[in-house]
């Protein structure tokens, strides 16, 4: 009877296998590791809109200067699959996928149909929990330009996070490091942290900030070492709609770039030593 009582117990305390959760999330640009609040099951689709006032790539212009001349949208669907949950029935290790495509009003030099089609990054990795707030992931991503105003690159990564309320935990530090297998070559790696604070209803204020250095002509061949930092702020607020709870994020960074990285690029290019960027994005994780 004891036995039976216990067992009882368990069941009432367990957390239930559809319990929401967080769900891990891999950036298709640089892969730092992220999560978003998601909803019951095993398969949570993720899809996000945001509008820039201009686009780039690990501090690099990325065919949209920092101006609203042409004002790129992207738009991302993805997934995160979970493939197995530990003995508390807790998700601890995911299949994660995306598509990012960036449009924009074309430039003269962009002909090929379709002309404001400039950009398609898709990735796929897995993501494994370690215990005490760490994460770690391993991605692959295929960046295409439909249009064709850019080279088709490939690269894979390694990815971690950690998060937690307290000490450096409470900082949500990040790591990445990314081989080219496709295209100019070299590795990157980036260093990252965004702390926050509630402002209740669900809302935080947070602080990302980040340090990227590409190594062995990663932007460029021939242009050994290169770097950048970025820091700023962001305002999320989630809310419900259409039975389901959206998430709006507004940040404003200000990106600070070598004199090597700010001179790469074309004619048009952006070649400011600070970029100021902003984002607005709108994210439905189920």
């Amino acid at each position: 009877m004891a036995r039976r009582i216990a067992a009882a117990l368990l069941l009432i305390l367990e957390p239930s296998a559809a319990a929401a959760q967080d769900a891990p999330t891999i950036d298709t640009e640089d892969a730092s590791l992220g999560a978003v609040a998601a909803g019951a099951g095993r398969f949570h689709p993720l899809v996000t809109v945001d509008v820039r006032n201009g686009d780039f790539a690990r501090g690099g212009y990325d065919d949209d200067a920092a101006n609203l001349d042409r004002v790129p949208v992207h738009v991302q669907a993805g997934f995160a699959r979970e493939l197995h949950r530990n003995a508390r029935g807790e998700a601890d290790r995911w299949l994660v996928a995306s598509s990012s495509n960036g449009l924009h009003a074309p430039a003269s030099a962009e002909r090929a149909s379709p002309r404001s089609w400039y950009e398609s990054n898709n990735l796929v990795g897995l993501v494994a929990s370690v215990g005490g707030g760490v994460r770690l992931g391993a991605a692959y991503a295929i960046k295409a330009s439909p249009n064709g105003i850019s080279a088709t690159t490939h690269e894979a990564s390694l990815t971690a996070s950690l998060d937690g309320d307290s000490g450096l935990a409470a900082l949500h530090p990040g790591a990445v490091v990314t081989r080219r297998t496709q295209g100019d070559g070299g590795v990157f790696t980036q260093a990252s942290m965004s702390p926050e604070l509630g402002l209740g209803s669900g809302a935080t204020l947070s602080f990302p900030a980040l340090i990227g250095v590409g190594w062995g002509g990663f932007y460029q061949k021939g242009t050994g070492t290169v770097s950048y930092g970025s820091a700023g702020l962001a305002l999320t607020r989630p809310f419900d709609a259409g039975g389901a709870t959206w998430r709006l994020r507004a940040e404003v960074l200000a990106v600070v770039r070598d004199d090597t990285l700010r001179r790469l690029g074309t004619l048009d290019a952006e070649t400011a030593t600070v970029v100021p960027l902003a984002t607005v994005s709108l994210a439905l994780a189920m």
